[in-house]
């Protein structure tokens, strides 16, 4: 009964289970739960949080992953990631655990959806490349195109400079409205830059969501009680993750295409 409960509901918890027992007749406790199912190699383990892809944005990431399977790690080395994030005063969000066996963490029943913009307090702008983290920004308000394009003017061609990128370095963001728009595109075109084709709904598919990882557990750590602290704090800490942490990302690239096709689409952590 323990392992049919788990399989159809992961999310079922200890007590779930001792309740169930308990009205089926058959008295047992917490611990013993556990034992059953780690002999049968289940823990409990948090659930991943990953993007609310539909069919054709999991089409669009294997395609994506395939066209970009032969490329070389000198090739990602010549790119320059961005991404806007948004960071909680008050640390990371609530985890939700899940019994799963190992590598069953995509799984559809042991992940937690998400949609693009959730909560927090601060958004923030930021870029990197296989040589280290370029400028971080606080944005303040409602981001618009015209926004957008003065913050790589300002914030992304001054950290091509300071990085040293290669002739023929090559931009990436995703497909939010903003870095689409006819002005944005003109823009980029004028500025002679080459954009990375990018699948709608990929945040997973581009390493500095690592580095926000890494930004928001650093935070975490650090408490900050106010938004000025909270924005001076992320300054600090995105200033001090380490070269060798996005060469190592960039590195890694290619096994985070081959992960994209080996779980049909999804990316495993690594």
């Amino acid at each position: 009964m323990i392992m049919r409960t788990v399989s159809k509901d992961p999310r079922t918890t200890r007590g779930d289970l001792v309740n169930d027992l308990q009205r089926a007749g058959t008295k047992v406790t917490k611990v013993t739960i556990s034992n059953t199912l780690q002999r049968q190699g289940i823990k409990s383990r948090s659930a991943r949080r990953v993007p609310l892809l539909k069919p054709v944005h999991v089409q669009a990431h294997l395609k994506f992953a395939r066209e970009h399977m032969d490329d070389t790690a000198e090739d990602w080395e010549n790119v320059m990631w961005s991404d806007e994030t948004k960071v909680e005063l008050f640390g990371i969000n609530s985890t939700r655990r899940v019994w799963r066996m190992k590598n069953a963490e995509l799984h559809p029943k042991n992940i937690i959806p998400t949609v693009k913009h959730g909560g927090g307090n601060i958004m923030l702008w930021g870029c990197f490349s296989a040589k280290g983290t370029g400028r971080l920004i606080r944005v303040k308000d409602r981001m618009n195109g015209a926004m957008y394009r003065e913050i790589l003017s300002q914030n992304h061609l001054p950290s091509v400079r300071t990085l040293k990128m290669k002739r023929g370095w090559v931009f990436q963001h995703d497909n939010d409205p903003k870095h689409t728009a006819r002005d944005t595109k003109e823009w980029l075109r004028k500025k002679h830059l080459k954009v990375l084709e990018w699948p709608s709904q990929s945040p997973d598919l581009n390493p500095i969501e690592n580095l926000w990882r890494e930004l928001k557990v650093r935070v975490a750590r650090r408490q900050p009680q106010n938004i000025t602290a909270l924005e001076k704090i992320c300054m600090e800490e995105w200033a001090k993750i380490p070269a060798t942490v996005c060469a190592n990302l960039v590195k890694t690239y290619s096994k985070r295409l081959t992960s994209v096709i080996a779980n049909k689409g999804y990316v495993t952590k690594y």
